[in-house]
């Protein structure tokens, strides 16, 4: 199955686990940068570990950290609600279950 959204928007299903989603009420721009910044900082992981660069690897994680949780992906959660997060749950395990298994019956 494909990964979706859940039907509030606030996680992506992989694999049958939820993955938060980016902040949907950020600005086209500002999420644009933030996702640049992610891509060469998850490139950087890649480099500093093929250099087994201990220094740069760390450095390179706490960048890929940082734009994620800009993105609302990691830390305080976007939402207003006072919902909980279920950040990498089992989607079975959660309030979504009757939701995605309603998913694989239509598959």
């Amino acid at each position: 199955m494909a990964q979706r959204h859940t039907p509030d928007g606030r996680y992506l299903v992989v694999r049958g686990r939820l993955w938060r989603a980016a902040n949907p009420h950020l600005a086209d721009a500002t999420r644009q940068a933030l996702v640049q910044q992610l891509m060469q900082a998850r490139r950087d992981v890649k480099s500093a570990m093929a250099s087994r660069d201990a220094a740069r690897l760390r450095q390179a994680r706490e960048a890929v950290h940082a734009a994620k949780t800009a993105l609302g992906e990691r830390g305080p959660v976007w939402w207003r609600d006072g919902a909980r997060d279920y950040n990498r749950h089992l989607v079975r395990n959660t309030p979504y279950a009757g939701w995605y298994a309603g998913l694989e019956d239509d598959a």
